[in-house]
């Protein structure tokens, strides 16, 4: 199986497109902008193409739309990780092949991408129908783990982040910790993913 997945957060995207190559034998081409969805599409075909909601370039879903008229053979599924029923209603209405919360886990997702591949629709409605938890405020982190979260977001290693910032690893750990549990995120790549869906930070 053969999937295109456009996602502008590189940890994200990074970390999906390993785990579905390793442990679900899919071939992953990644992107990280809508015109290059439409730009690969040009060569060999997928079986899936798989967008997120919140990448730049989408405008709602107008371009789920702009994707399936470039690919009208091609299943296109949405991904956020904004979990809301309404909103994965919206994304079938406009003719996804699914709507996939980025809380999935690996086996979940490996499902989920061959189920929508073999021209099944995934909408796990059900994991949706409790009102979304209220984004953690920005007031709540320290400038420090202001720029140390958004060290994160950029991809850096605690190493590069304590550089930057002329302080010791051990107090970046510290910081990652701490921000991690005010953001309630189960490592780094779950707080990057916060502070960017929840428009905390933008990387």
């Amino acid at each position: 199986m053969r999937m295109l997945l456009a996602d502008d957060h590189d940890l994200f995207r990074e970390a999906v497109s390993a785990m579905l190559t390793a442990e679900g034998g899919v071939a992953v081409v990644s992107v990280s902008r809508l015109d290059a969805v439409l730009q690969n599409l040009a060569g060999e075909p997928f079986d899936l193409i798989l967008l997120d909601y919140q990448m730049p370039g989408m405008n709602g879903f107008a371009g789920l739309r702009q994707v399936k008229e470039a690919a009208p053979t091609v299943p296109v599924a949405v991904m956020s990780g904004t979990t809301l029923r309404e909103l994965a209603e919206e994304a079938l209405a406009n003719g996804a092949a699914g709507f996939v919360p980025k809380t999935l886990g690996i086996r979940a997702m490996i499902a989920a991408v061959k189920r929508m591949g073999a021209g099944e629709i995934f909408a796990p409605l059900s994991m949706l129908d409790s009102p979304p938890a209220l984004q953690p405020p920005l007031e709540d982190l320290t400038r420090r783990e202001r720029e140390v979260l958004e060290g994160i977001c950029n991809g850096k290693s605690n190493k590069e982040i304590a550089r930057d910032l002329d302080v010791q690893e051990v107090t970046v750990k510290l910081h990652v910790k701490t921000l991690a549990r005010k953001l309630g995120a189960r490592n780094r790549t779950h707080a990057a993913m916060i502070a960017r869906d929840g428009g905390l930070l933008r990387s």
